[in-house]
């Protein structure tokens, strides 16, 4: 015979409850020597913050506010990676460039019109970050002059997926220090080759 289960007593749901959220602890202070994964953001602990291709560049902005982010994962209707979207994309001179070049107002800017390409986006292999420090990482940030990096991983079927991310300004906040990423052109001809992308 089957045991017999009491129904647990249940109550109403107070006004203002929010609701729980994956979270990772990362260490507060870390060194260049520290292991990379203490300043990776891992998507399996945090949940990534997305933005569909058509949503507007301002909606992309409110969700890095939101959630405290800078950088957007952009995705399709099947979750799939298009790109990625960062504070400098929405807050630079991309948008108003958008829109003056399609005769459109700034506000009607999409995020696939400002966004980085998948095609364009360089990762980090996962199994590399694991043997890695901190300073591997922020040399590969100042090397590429970005400051964002993704990180990938394989699915059990072998399929590459985003795994994780790294941020220039998360780093720095955990090492105390400044870190500067952006590219700084030293000749003429790097100068234009930058006015060029």
């Amino acid at each position: 015979m089957p045991r017999q289960y009491a129904p647990l007593p249940a109550s109403a749901l107070l006004s203002e409850v929010g609701y729980a959220q994956p979270s990772q602890s990362i260490p507060d202070r870390v060194t260049f020597e520290s292991p990379a994964g203490d300043v990776m953001t891992d998507l399996v602990r945090s949940t990534a913050v997305i933005i569909l291709a058509g949503d507007t560049a301002d909606e992309a902005h409110r969700r890095m506010i939101q959630r405290g982010v800078r950088l957007l994962l952009v995705v399709d209707q099947d979750r799939r990676v298009l790109g990625v979207i960062t504070a400098n994309d929405v807050l630079g001179e991309k948008p108003v460039q958008t829109a003056v070049q399609r005769g459109i107002g700034r506000e009607e800017v999409l995020v696939r019109d400002i966004m980085t390409p998948r095609e364009r986006l360089q990762v980090l292999d996962l199994e590399q970050v694991r043997t890695s420090k901190v300073g591997h990482i922020v040399a590969s940030l100042k090397q590429v002059g970005r400051q964002h990096a993704l990180v990938v991983d394989r699915t059990e079927q072998g399929r590459q997926r985003v795994r994780g991310i790294f941020s220039a300004t998360q780093i720095a906040r955990q090492l105390g220090v400044t870190i500067q990423t952006s590219v700084v052109a030293q000749t003429f001809s790097e100068i234009e080759a930058m006015l060029a992308q």
